[in-house]
Protein backbone atom coordinates (compact mmCIF):
# COMPACT_ATOMS: atom_id res chain seq x y z
CA UNK A 1 0.00 0.00 0.00
CA UNK A 2 1.22 3.40 -0.52
CA UNK A 3 -0.33 7.14 -0.25
CA UNK A 4 0.02 9.91 -1.87
CA UNK A 5 -0.99 13.37 -0.68
CA UNK A 6 -1.86 16.07 -4.04
CA UNK A 7 -2.54 19.39 -3.67
CA UNK A 8 -4.58 20.96 -6.60
CA UNK A 9 -4.65 24.56 -7.79
CA UNK A 10 -6.66 26.33 -10.22
CA UNK A 11 -10.83 26.34 -11.01
CA UNK A 12 -11.37 22.88 -8.66
CA UNK A 13 -14.12 24.76 -6.08
CA UNK A 14 -17.44 24.85 -7.43
CA UNK A 15 -17.10 21.90 -10.04
CA UNK A 16 -17.59 19.27 -8.19
CA UNK A 17 -14.24 18.28 -7.75
CA UNK A 18 -14.52 16.61 -4.63
CA UNK A 19 -17.12 14.71 -5.13
CA UNK A 20 -16.09 13.66 -8.68
CA UNK A 21 -12.53 12.49 -7.27
CA UNK A 22 -15.04 9.95 -4.36
CA UNK A 23 -16.20 8.61 -7.38
CA UNK A 24 -13.11 8.05 -8.92
CA UNK A 25 -11.50 6.77 -5.88
CA UNK A 26 -13.98 4.20 -5.24
CA UNK A 27 -14.04 2.93 -8.82
CA UNK A 28 -10.16 2.26 -8.15
CA UNK A 29 -10.78 1.17 -4.44
CA UNK A 30 -8.54 3.76 -3.33
CA UNK A 31 -9.09 5.09 0.38
CA UNK A 32 -8.53 8.28 1.93
CA UNK A 33 -10.19 11.74 2.10
CA UNK A 34 -10.88 14.98 -0.30
CA UNK A 35 -11.39 18.76 0.89
CA UNK A 36 -11.56 22.14 -0.19
CA UNK A 37 -9.16 24.64 1.23
CA UNK A 38 -9.72 28.22 2.54
CA UNK A 39 -7.22 29.75 -0.85
CA UNK A 40 -9.47 27.94 -3.21
CA UNK A 41 -6.97 24.56 -3.27
CA UNK A 42 -8.17 21.16 -3.00
CA UNK A 43 -6.13 18.85 -1.02
CA UNK A 44 -6.44 14.82 -0.79
CA UNK A 45 -4.76 11.66 0.26
CA UNK A 46 -5.18 8.50 -2.19
CA UNK A 47 -3.81 5.01 -0.52
CA UNK A 48 -3.95 2.12 -1.75
CA UNK A 49 -2.17 -0.09 -4.37
CA UNK A 50 0.44 1.48 -6.64
CA UNK A 51 -1.73 1.20 -9.81
CA UNK A 52 -5.38 2.81 -8.40
CA UNK A 53 -3.36 5.55 -6.20
CA UNK A 54 -1.44 5.86 -10.14
CA UNK A 55 -4.79 6.45 -11.47
CA UNK A 56 -5.86 8.92 -8.95
CA UNK A 57 -2.83 11.32 -9.56
CA UNK A 58 -3.67 10.78 -13.38
CA UNK A 59 -7.46 12.09 -12.75
CA UNK A 60 -6.18 14.86 -10.41
CA UNK A 61 -4.22 16.67 -12.92
CA UNK A 62 -7.29 17.25 -15.24
CA UNK A 63 -10.22 16.52 -12.20
CA UNK A 64 -13.84 16.48 -13.95
CA UNK A 65 -15.26 18.78 -16.39
CA UNK A 66 -15.56 22.79 -15.76
CA UNK A 67 -12.40 22.23 -13.99
CA UNK A 68 -8.85 23.65 -14.42
CA UNK A 69 -5.82 22.18 -12.80
CA UNK A 70 -3.41 24.82 -12.88
CA UNK A 71 -0.76 23.06 -10.94
CA UNK A 72 -0.68 19.92 -9.30
CA UNK A 73 1.63 19.19 -6.18
CA UNK A 74 2.43 15.25 -5.41
CA UNK A 75 4.01 14.75 -2.22
CA UNK A 76 4.75 10.67 -1.04
CA UNK A 77 3.82 9.95 2.78
CA UNK A 78 3.88 6.59 4.88
CA UNK A 79 0.64 5.42 4.51
CA UNK A 80 -2.02 5.34 7.39
CA UNK A 81 -4.29 2.57 6.59
CA UNK A 82 -8.04 4.34 5.61
CA UNK A 83 -10.82 2.07 5.57
CA UNK A 84 -12.85 4.46 2.93
CA UNK A 85 -12.60 7.33 0.97
CA UNK A 86 -14.25 10.64 2.33
CA UNK A 87 -15.35 14.13 1.84
CA UNK A 88 -14.10 16.16 4.69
Amino acid sequence: MIRKRVLAEGRVQGVFYRDSCRRVACRHAVRGWVRNLPDGRVEAVFEGDPEGVAQLVSWARTGPTGARVDNLEVHEEPAEGFDAFTIR
